[in-house]
């Protein structure tokens, strides 16, 4: 009997489980009951992720889908809260690891987009925002973007005001090696990030606000081509807004952080697929 294709969502739950196994150990502990392996636990998350659904809701479909349990040799299904749990105990720096790691899974060119975003967080509610001091009801998300392949090469997710300039240094030196040039518009317009990354060997491909002449001059002469990529970046905000919520679900801003990073994880893993 001839075996059924495989679908984009087995495909997809085969290559989390594979990077899952790259990045973390089996188990988190050695005292740990063993029930169900970090592994595990990460691809179900991003299931989770993915799907847009409650831990609850992918829980009750994941009865009726043998070959994705198989493929992550589940035998038993965990509970909601189990998950819930699962979801507290990476540290982000895991959720990094696992983000750059989907990178690999695609040929990047080095030519990368920098653009930020408001995600709501107002699915809490107005008695916790209020509570919490939660002020700013949004998060802003920045994506380092490649502009061939639309992978998230890096974010940053901030609860303030923070300008810009501030995030961009940041996202530069933590991916010197993944940018040989960088695209962004007149908000990026800064002498210490055109500095810092010709100190990287990176060809700061930014737009100048036009003061003067000159700088009309030098907008000009920007490569038009080269400097349009820039628009994956905007793109890849869109999709993940229109595909994973344009909402947080979490109310704890470390797990709003880490709910993102997800997202990007997922759309990666998506793009690789």
């Amino acid at each position: 009997m001839q075996s059924l294709p495989k679908s984009r969502l087995l495909r997809f739950v085969e290559e989390a489980f594979q990077l899952a196994q790259r990045a973390v150990a089996r188990y988190s502990s050695k005292f740990s009951k063993q029930r169900y392996t970090l592994h595990q636990h990460i691809v179900l998350l991003c299931l989770k992720v993915r799907k847009n659904t409650t831990y609850r809701t992918l829980l009750d479909e994941l009865i009726e889908m043998p070959r994705i349990r198989n493929a992550i040799n589940l035998t038993e299904l965990p509970a909601p809260s189990t998950l819930c749990k699962a979801f507290d105990r990476p540290d982000m720096a895991v959720w990094r690891v696992l983000l750059n790691l989907s990178v690999s899974l695609l040929p990047t060119n080095g030519v990368a987009g920098i653009d930020a975003s408001g995600f709501d967080r107002s699915h809490a509610s107005k008695h916790y925002t209020k509570r919490a001091k939660l002020t700013i009801q949004q998060l802003k998300v920045t994506l380092l973007v490649d502009s061939k392949v639309n992978v998230v090469l890096d974010l940053h997710v901030t609860t303030t005001r923070k300008h810009d300039s501030q995030i961009a240094l940041s996202l530069i030196k933590r991916n010197p090696e993944t940018i040989d040039i960088l695209l962004g518009d007149k908000g990026y317009d800064d002498q210490e990030i055109r500095r810092l990354a010709r100190q990287h060997e990176i060809r700061p491909l930014i737009k100048h606000r036009e003061f003067t002449s000159l700088h009309k001059a030098w907008n000009a002469r920007l490569d038009a081509d080269l400097y349009g990529q820039r628009s994956q970046s905007e793109t890849v905000n869109s999709t993940l807004k229109r595909k994973y919520g344009a909402f947080v679900r979490s109310r704890r801003w470390w797990k709003q952080f880490r709910e993102l990073a997800i997202a990007c994880l997922v759309h990666n893993l998506d793009q690789a697929i």
